[in-house]
């Protein structure tokens, strides 16, 4: 009987040491009072100095005295429904970290984190973009810089760059295709990518694209009225960056082809009015984004009543960087100038005939190839091909007003859903496509399908890399770049170059990170309670000095745009230099000029005076009469000097 008593106890204490260990490994332990307290994600990695927050959970009724425990220091927790965060945890020390949750003395959660030094983390994205300017290879640049990181979040050492080999493609690149949290946006932007190769491959097969051409050739005669048709149709298609750079690269590419127009310049101004136009058009999927974001922050002001679409109204004028590259390009178009490197591709293209360089690196068929060129007997009808980008169009344009809520048109279109309105645009696009196809007997069930695919295959190329480039956007998250970046560029700000030194910031994280709408929603929080801070420390926290507040929204978006417009890493790069059938890093390296000299007049001409208080209305119009001064100072005109190098050409083979 003793035994088994004895045999009792033992099982017992076997089993309840079991159910500790088990709830040990997990990083929860219950506490005296029953309560199950457990940290919410915590971060995987945190940098050295650099504040951050972590959430704890609690199930239960939780204990008056609960604090956080990281590197030894206490935070304490006020928790509500179940929920509490410790804000401004600062670790002054590099290696693993540990955070106890601590609830009347005794510690019942653990978990523990990585700390690196800040500059570790701007490595990764800034090694993707010198691998890419260098050696022109996108997809191994955005390869090592996602290893790279995936490394760093392992610590410093050889099983690191193991562990960070496997999670390169395990963790994030998976991840990239299919986030955690559920989200489908990235699925839909590769649906709606493919069916639109699709369309356009069905389009092109069956005659329809060069009817288009045809038509439009009526106008665009000319290089400079290509240019121009292409930058109206980029501001006609305002309401998506993505829908706009597809539709616009893949109709425009064969007219401008036939122009001698550089793949180069395509790929610039189909760049140019796409995130610039999204940004500040008073109904797009970019509106609502931002002025939740706005909203979101202005709510935790006291005394700052605006609502947040009237601020985004308001900081409009202020946007001296998209409505100047806009304004820019139709200069570009209008005059026939060009500098840089743009300048010698555009000789290249008039001159010899080659709209891209010998060696880019493009798709087989979005060069161009064969496959994608009609039968010899095809009818070339242009409404077979704008029937069905009228219906991508049109369809994306009603599934805005109808998946969106609000009690006016840019209320309800800036809460709509752009990814399924995409998607439901680019399936309907296709399937008008096929009918049309079908029914005028241009093309049999089984050439149709053929052409779909050849459409779709030539977008993999473009896909891959932007799957990449969301997967480098992840690490630089996860290692808290834009953190990083905030934290360097943003310690001290006077009221007069806030608008100034914010566009800096949000320049400089876009362009490390690859992504606009990352870095708003990193900096638009922390920009607005701190920009009225700054206002009433000054005594201008009232109608005299809304305008720096403005000015300050402003600049986060416009700075956002300026480095996801230039950055090599960007998925809106990516995409404008892929749909226009251009090298990618050709396009990066002749666009970064003219993005630079326009970005520069907006700092200088636009944003810093009008931090000192000088007026918008003053401004934009000097800073647009500065870049088109400056375009008739450093540019050349494209026609006159291959006009002259063909005549020179021609003098040097003829006998004499």
């Amino acid at each position: 009987m003793r035994v088994f008593r004895g045999g009792g106890k033992l099982l017992t204490r076997t089993l309840l040491l079991a159910f500790v260990f088990l709830f040990a490994l997990t990083g929860q332990v219950w506490a005296q009072d029953g309560t199950d307290y457990s940290l919410a994600e915590p971060p995987q990695v945190v940098l050295e100095g650099i504040p951050f927050s972590v959430d704890v959970e609690a199930t239960g009724s939780p204990a008056e005295d609960v604090q956080l425990r990281v590197a030894g220091q206490d935070y304490g927790l006020e928790f509500s429904e179940g929920v509490a965060t410790a804000e401004d945890i600062v670790v002054e020390e590099t290696g693993e970290v540990p955070m106890e949750v601590v609830a009347e003395g005794e510690a019942v959660a653990e978990e523990t984190t990585l700390s690196i030094p800040g500059w570790f983390s701007v490595l990764p994205p800034l090694l993707a973009i010198a691998v890419a300017l260098v050696f022109r290879q996108v997809i191994p640049a955005l390869f090592l810089g996602i290893f790279l990181g995936a490394a760093m979040t392992h610590g410093v050492s050889l099983g690191a760059l193991w562990y960070g080999l496997l999670d390169t493609i395990n963790v994030y690149v998976i991840e990239a295709l299919s986030p955690p949290d559920g989200d489908t946006g990235h699925a839909s932007i590769i649906v709606f990518t493919l069916m639109i190769g699709g369309m356009v491959g069905i389009i092109s097969r069956n005659g329809g694209m060069r009817g288009v051409v045809n038509r439009i050739v009526g106008f665009a005669s000319n290089p400079r009225r290509g240019q121009v048709s292409t930058g109206v149709l980029g501001l006609a298609i305002f309401f998506d960056d993505y829908a706009n750079t597809l539709v616009v690269g893949n109709t425009m590419r064969a007219i401008t082809d036939r122009l001698r127009v550089s793949r180069e310049k395509l790929a610039y101004i189909v760049d140019s009015t796409a995130a610039p136009v999204a940004t500040i058009a008073l109904v797009s999927t970019w509106i609502g984004f931002q002025v939740g974001l706005i909203g979101d922050a202005v709510g935790a002001i006291e005394g700052f009543d605006q609502s947040a679409y009237g601020i985004f109204l308001n900081s409009i004028p202020y946007a001296f960087y998209p409505i100047i590259t806009i304004l820019f390009v139709f200069a570009v178009a209008f005059t026939g100038r060009d500098f840089g490197p743009m300048y010698a591709a555009e000789i290249r293209s008039r001159v010899e005939n080659k709209v891209l360089r010998d060696g880019a690196e493009v798709d087989s068929a979005a060069a161009g190839g064969d496959e994608m060129e009609p039968p010899a007997e095809t009818s070339e009808r242009a409404f077979n091909a704008v029937i069905p980008i009228v219906v991508l169009v049109g369809t994306a344009m009603i599934g805005l007003y109808v998946t969106g809520e609000g009690d006016n048109l840019r209320d309800i279109i800036g809460s709509a859903d752009p990814f399924a309105t995409l998607v439901w645009g680019s399936l309907l696009g296709v399937v008008t496509a096929v009918i049309l196809t079908l029914g005028q007997r241009l093309l049999s069930l089984g050439e149709t399908m053929n052409a779909w695919y050849t459409g779709v295959r030539s977008m993999l190329f473009v896909l891959i890399i932007l799957v990449l480039a969301w997967a480098l956007s992840d690490v630089t998250g996860v290692l808290g770049t834009g953190d990083y970046l905030v934290s360097v560029l943003g310690e001290a700000l006077p009221p007069a170059v806030v608008p100034a030194l914010v566009f800096v910031v949000a320049a400089a994280t876009a362009f490390s990170t690859g992504t606009s709408w990352g870095t708003m929603s990193i900096l638009i929080p922390l920009t607005i309670p701190l920009t009225w801070g700054i206002m009433q420390a000054n005594d201008l926290a009232g109608p005299e000095g809304y305008y720096i507040m403005y000015a300050a929204v402003s600049t986060v978006l416009a700075g956002a745009v300026w480095g996801d417009h230039c950055s090599p890493i960007s998925d809106t790069t990516i995409i404008s230099s892929m749909a226009s059938g251009c090298d990618h890093i050709d396009h990066v390296r002749t666009q970064l000029p003219y993005a630079l000299f326009t970005g520069a007049i907006a700092l200088f001409i636009g944003l810093l005076p009008v931090g000192f208080g000088l007026p918008w209305w003053l401004m934009l119009p000097l800073g647009v009469a500065l870049a088109i001064g400056g375009l008739f100072v450093f540019g050349k005109k494209v026609e006159e000097q291959a006009a002259g190098r063909q005549e020179t050409t021609r003098e040097q083979v003829s006998p004499r």
